[in-house]
């Protein structure tokens, strides 16, 4: 008896999970949706770049100084363009993965264009591996609420 109740409780829990699933149908902004490029399940495909220490040794500090001096110079002009949607250190790791980027393009040639203007990128502090990730669309309108969290510039 026990199993056919417990039987009932799980078939009744999976059909409400089922049904909560569904977005409501009056929160769907048809326009947003479109601007933003989404799918019908608000997901879209981006580049994400890992950056990876680089093939070259540099230790001299005025190069590495002016090397990581573009390196952020770039991050800042392709993300006040929108094109970059987010980047961040990693921790140590074995990979030796640095950092990561998330790219507002599906298209690796012009995430590779974009990257190599980076002089760490270019110049072999920094190797960039490419991936096709696909995340929720509506991710590059976080920064109209980071501003609101953020008391310094990084």
């Amino acid at each position: 008896m026990r199993v056919f109740y417990f039987s009932i409780i799980l078939f009744l829990c999976s059909f409400t999970g089922f049904t909560q699933a569904q977005a409501p149908a009056s929160l769907y902004n048809k326009s947003l949706a479109d601007s933003l490029g989404a799918d019908e399940y608000g997901m879209k495909w981006y580049v994400m770049v890992m950056l990876k220490s680089g093939s070259k040794q540099i230790k001299d500090r005025d190069s590495l100084s002016w090397l990581y001096k573009g390196h952020i110079e770039t991050i800042n002009e392709l993300s006040k363009t929108g094109f970059l949607i987010i980047t961040g250190p990693m921790g140590k790791n074995d990979k030796n993965f640095r950092s990561f980027y998330i790219l507002n393009t599906n298209k690796t040639d012009e995430a590779q264009k974009a990257i190599l203007n980076n002089p760490a990128v270019k110049y072999g502090l920094f190797d960039a591996e490419y991936f096709f990730w696909y995340g929720p669309a509506a991710l590059p309108t976080y920064k109209r609420f980071q501003q609101m969290v953020q008391l310094k510039e990084p």
